[in-house]
């Protein structure tokens, strides 16, 4: 089985802010587009968040790209072109789980931090042509998924499966260490014996159970295996989300 950290929703290069924590709640804005999306943040109710948290530079009907688009207990999550490449080589298939991150504000202090906002299980990969001919896992969505509208890549691909977005800003759920920079984690133990794609260099793994994660990059894979130790840990993650 493969775990992977998934870089998603708003952050200082697309939307220019974190999303943010409402009542508690993680809110991941959508990143905003020009093309190939029929959806704007006031389809999702987030039009009014999107204008405050990016002081109106973004308004309510600026298109966004949904995705991961969750509904009914289920995701879809669109992918291509490089970064699709590299879930190719890593192996990336059925039964392997996205943990979906973004950068957030604490909703007291501001503080900018990851945390996992979301996961999905993959069920079911549609690659190619069947992307754009709409399978009917496709045709459940409530909107037309991004991947779906105009051209991209050869590799284009959506995976589908359960997901579930989480309803509290639950502590278990952040990456970023208290205090630390943004891009220093806390990490299990059982990560640093697994490795994760992109942190190769010894010196990002650091003693205290801290992994200082690469600037760029949106897919990083960790591959267990069969271990017990990454499946319990990712089981009480789920729960967590699950609430």
């Amino acid at each position: 089985m493969r775990i992977i950290f998934s870089r998603k929703g708003f952050d200082t290069g697309s939307g220019g802010a974190p999303s943010p924590i409402i009542d508690g709640r993680p809110i991941s804005l959508p990143i905003p587009t020009k093309r190939r999306s029929t959806t704007c943040y006031r389809d999702l109710g987030l039009g009014d968040v999107a204008e405050r948290v990016t002081r109106g530079r973004i308004g309510a009907d600026h298109l966004c790209h949904e995705d991961p688009m969750f509904f009914d207990g289920r995701c879809l999550f669109g992918q291509c072109g490089a970064a699709q490449s590299h879930l190719r080589r890593q192996g990336v298939g059925v039964d392997d789980v996205f943990l979906f991150f973004g950068l957030f504000a604490e909703e007291k202090s501001g503080e900018r931090h990851h945390r996992i906002f979301a996961y999905m299980r993959i069920e079911q990969m549609i690659e190619g042509g069947s992307v754009q001919a709409s399978t009917d896992e496709i045709k459940t969505a409530p909107r037309q998924h991004p991947h779906t509208i105009g051209e991209w890549n050869a590799n284009n691909c959506v995976y589908a499966g359960p997901g579930k977005l989480a309803g509290l800003a639950d502590p278990r759920l952040r990456l970023t260490t208290q205090g630390g920079p943004l891009r220093l984690w806390d990490v299990p133990p059982w990560l640093a014996k697994t490795g994760l794609s992109y942190h190769g260099r010894k010196e990002r793994w650091r003693d205290r159970g801290q992994l200082e994660i690469v600037s760029r990059g949106q897919e990083f894979v960790a591959d267990v295996g069969d271990r017990e130790e990454p499946k319990r840990w990712l089981d009480n993650l789920i729960k967590v989300i699950d609430g």
